[in-house]
């Protein structure tokens, strides 16, 4: 049963979930690789033998954001089908069979003073996830953090409550088979944000926040939060078509930025075309072609009939549709200077076969990720090899990019000496 009524005290609900996760991160920060592995070896098993249920709690999530008005994109993050569950449990064994950053040496040295120096990587603690409609990030980043030796409090949406609650038993069932204590990843029981307010506040119980969402909810948790934050707060990317790119590899690659996953942090939401490139035209008719709706600046519409204006706002937005703002630029510099005056910082990237142009490009745009020749729509963890991700940051400290397991730890110096003393 969905439990949407508030609860009594939040900041009691969240002081006893964090003491407990602190608790756990304890054990947890000193346990295994295999025993790890294990306990996300049999959770994936467990959400197999439980997909029956899983989607039947999914209906339920589906049926009530269906008639609550969500847009398409959200009930899209929201859907689960067999498909996907067979997805979210390959990526469980996916992270699983990752390398261990717990232990891992950064780094050593023997300076003058006769000391050997070390780097060593170790968990961050106990981790707060607060994310939407995405039930999937309940298993990816309670894994995540499962593997990287630190204990996890995941806030799922409203939306999605009966589905995270379905996966979340089977990550409790693998940490049980393990041996290991189920406090290591907790779910929020209730859907009342108060609590999200208290995990917001709960220094010294909760180390880092990570948001996972729409621009409100990250806006929020960065003006609220008594703790660190990695996140985004915009998936604003862009793909600029220089002069020299190939037609054919820019027609595709536009289309596939945009459409192929319209809903997702990484899909292109602004296209720049060189006024010197030969085929915008059809670059365009080709987006037109796929479903989307074309914003264009005058240039653009005269491009095509069909192209809407764009207004002001349409260079900021962050669509998350089967829409698209679209501009005529004059050169590599033009590009630039938009992508800093409107780019979030998350995913940029340059069509050319001209590698000069292209090294330009990734050198001078300031994003955590660029890319040459490629669809903005590998903006992943999974395809950067890294497993599943807990989400992008386009910040600049701790952590830049696809959040993984190395992203979910930090390090501590240690010094060996043979009765070294300082003079």
């Amino acid at each position: 049963m969905n439990e949407q009524r508030a609860i009594p005290d939040p900041e009691a609900l969240v002081a006893d979930m964090g003491a407990r996760a602190r608790a756990a991160a304890k054990i947890m920060a000193q346990t295994p690789t295999d025993t790890k592995a294990a306990a996300l070896r049999e959770a994936a098993a467990s959400l197999r033998a439980s997909e029956q249920a899983i989607l039947d709690a999914n209906a339920t999530d589906m049926a009530r954001g269906e008639a609550g008005g969500l847009s398409a994109a959200l009930l899209d993050r929201l859907k689960l089908d067999p498909d996907r569950i067979a997805g979210i449990a390959a990526a469980l064994e996916a992270v699983a069979a990752l390398p261990d950053p717990v232990g891992a040496i950064i780094d050593s040295s023997t300076p003058s003073n006769g000391l050997e120096l070390s780097r060593v990587r170790i968990p961050l603690g106990v981790i707060g996830i607060i994310y939407e409609s995405r039930p999937n990030v309940t298993a990816d980043a309670g894994a995540l953090c499962l593997m990287a030796g630190n204990a996890a409090i995941l806030r799922g949406g409203s939306e999605a409550i009966e589905s995270s609650r379905a996966i979340h038993a089977c990550l409790a069932e693998g940490l049980r088979q393990a041996g290991l204590p189920e406090d290591a990843v907790q779910l929020v029981p209730t859907t009342d944000r108060a609590a999200v307010g208290a995990m917001l506040r709960a220094s010294g119980l909760i180390d880092i926040i990570v948001p996972r969402g729409g621009k409100g909810l990250v806006a929020r948790v960065q003006d609220e939060a008594r703790v660190p934050v990695l996140a985004h707060l915009d998936g604003l990317c862009h793909t600029y078509i220089h002069a020299a790119a190939d037609p054919a590899m820019a027609r595709e690659i536009a289309v596939n930025a945009k459409m192929r996953r319209t809903g997702i942090c990484g899909a292109m939401e602004t296209l720049l075309i060189d006024s010197q490139f030969a085929e915008s035209a059809k670059v365009v008719a080709a987006l037109i072609a796929a479903g989307c709706e074309v914003r264009g600046d005058e240039a653009v519409q005269a491009l095509d009939t069909r192209v809407v204006p764009a207004e002001p706002e349409d260079w900021d937005t962050e669509y998350l549709e089967p829409v698209v703002s679209a501009a005529i630029v004059e050169g590599m510099d033009a590009a630039l200077d938009h992508i800093a005056r409107h780019g979030s910082g998350h995913t940029d990237a340059i069509v050319t076969d001209d590698e000069t142009a292209a090294a330009h490009f990734l050198a001078a745009v300031d994003s955590a990720i660029v890319m040459h020749n490629a669809s903005s729509q590998f903006a992943d963890g999974g395809e950067f090899g890294l497993g599943a991700e807990i989400g992008i940051s386009t910040g600049r400290l701790h952590a830049r990019g696809p959040v993984a397991l190395e992203g979910l730890t930090t390090y501590k110096w240690i010094a060996r000496g043979e009765g070294t003393v300082r003079p």
